[in-house]
């Protein structure tokens, strides 16, 4: 009988231990999925800026040309 609830009690934590390493991973899953949203923002905003730069310079060019 002693022997049954020890079998019991292990099952049970080896159970909350596949849970906590569930959440870890679906974490982190989450976590990498943020990381590239925000990578691919920073793209996007560096390319955003570097068009403004070229039109700035542009505008520069005419001005300088008249």
């Amino acid at each position: 009988m002693k022997q049954l609830v020890i079998m019991i009690l292990i099952a049970a934590l080896a159970g909350c231990g596949v849970e906590t390493a569930s959440t870890a991973v679906t974490a982190a899953a989450i976590k990498k999925k943020e990381m590239e949203e925000g990578q691919k923002t920073m793209e996007q905003t560096k390319q955003k800026i570097d068009a403004a730069m070229q039109q700035t310079q542009q505008r520069a060019e005419k001005d300088s040309e008249r």
